[in-house]
């Protein structure tokens, strides 16, 4: 074994290696063993029940195919210094770092920010503790730095990022729709006029890459079970919100508490703010939805029982937005139902849901062909690339017969 790395047991690529140094030192901070404690897909595990792996094992593994994709690049001859590739590695492995516990629900409700700026905000801070050593990262990951093709990687539309969340989630959700030939990919990257493209033997993996993203979306992230619940957990904290804003006492986790009672127009330094959210896991919503289940509020406390006991809400999908009339006869059906103590806004839902495969006109997939033409993937591919925006309507509400 060398010494001067360190291995991981990887379930789904096998023994992955790390080189001691900056990037070893990272993975041991405790703002990155935080993602330990985060799954990587939320709420989902209401409907797989495997898909319990975290964002720590997520980052590991793009880190680990970052590994393989400098080193075809340059055995191929891209133009990437040591430092370089240290860096782009710095990038992927905290790319996820800004995401907290079910972390779209917490941005809906109570942090204000989007994960990928508190991604930078806590890349920069760890630059500070680090002596400047995640400069040249932070400049690769907000695309400053002249190489793009080292950006691309970290977020492109085939970034490393998606090509491990594809991957393991297939793996662990068992959705069999979403694995994709990743290692062929990497093999076919190459670089041309400093960007990235992919050589023309690689086109039908590039295919197939974009079919299984599509699948995995509806079939998994967008799966309408996971909106329920998802939208459950958004209306839990903003009903919790709402009541502690009235001066209703509710129990929570400190940290999570600092979050749910803090005034909205109160100035927050940044480093407090960093502070509190990097003690935040799914433990701390968790924890405040167990306590809820016992708060005097119908509301909070039918919400809060049902996501604790899986007893979640219906969603009908429609191809267009549902009928003002069919809404409220819903609306009042629950009311009746339930009773006056509850709350219609946060147990009735409608809104929708989009998913686009592939979007040429951000960063088109560039086909290097044997003759040096390059061709974005749209002028050369023989099937429909999936580049339509795919829109659906959906209304949500308890599960009780509605007439």
């Amino acid at each position: 074994m060398n010494k001067q790395e360190k291995i991981f047991n990887d379930p789904v690529y096998g023994f992955v290696s790390v080189p001691r140094g900056l990037l070893l030192e990272l993975i041991d901070h405790p703002w990155v063993q935080r993602l330990r404690r985060i799954k990587q897909l939320g709420l989902a595990p209401y409907v797989y029940p495997g898909a319990l792996h975290t964002r720590f094992h997520h980052a590991m593994g793009a880190l680990h195919l970052m590994q393989l994709a400098i080193d075809t690049l340059c055995k191929k001859g891209a133009d990437i210094s040591p430092e370089e590739a240290e860096a782009v590695c710095v990038a992927i492995l905290l790319h996820d770092i800004g995401h907290g516990p079910f972390s779209h629900a917490l941005e809906h409700t109570l942090v204000s920010l989007h994960h990928e700026d508190l991604s930078t905000l806590l890349m920069e801070d760890l630059n500070r503790q680090f002596n400047g050593r995640l400069s040249l990262a932070i400049r690769i990951f907000k695309n400053e730095h002249p190489k793009t093709f080292l950006h691309q990687l970290v977020s492109g539309q085939l970034d490393m990022d998606r090509m491990d969340y594809l991957n393991r989630d297939s793996f662990f959700t068992g959705v069999s729709e979403g694995v994709i030939g990743y290692d062929r990919i990497i093999k076919m990257l190459a670089v041309h006029d400093g960007r990235l493209v992919v050589e023309e033997k690689g086109i039908y993996s590039i295919e197939k890459f974009l079919i299984a993203r599509r699948l995995m979306y509806w079939q998994v992230y967008l799966h309408k079970t996971s909106v329920s619940a998802e939208q459950m957990l958004i209306h839990t904290l903003l009903r919790a919100r709402e009541l502690v804003m009235q001066g209703v006492e509710l129990e929570a986790p400190r940290h999570l508490g600092w979050f749910l009672y803090r005034k909205p127009d109160h100035p927050v330094e940044t480093d407090e703010l960093l502070r509190h959210f990097t003690k935040l896991d799914d433990h701390d919503v968790v924890s405040a939805i167990k306590y809820w289940t016992e708060a005097s509020d119908f509301t909070l406390r039918f919400l809060s029982e049902g996501l604790l006991n899986r007893r979640l809400f219906r969603i009908e999908w429609h191809d267009a937005p549902p009928s003002a009339e069919y809404v409220d006869r819903i609306r009042e059906n629950v009311r009746q139902l339930l009773g006056k103590e509850a709350e219609i806004e946060h147990l009735v839902y409608v809104g929708s849901e989009s998913n686009r495969a592939y979007a040429p006109e951000e960063d088109p997939i560039s086909i290097l062909f044997k003759n040096g033409e390059v061709l974005h993937l749209s002028d050369c591919s023989e099937i429909p690339v999936y580049t339509q925006l795919v829109t659906k309507n959906y209304v949500g509400y308890p599960k009780f017969h509605i007439k």
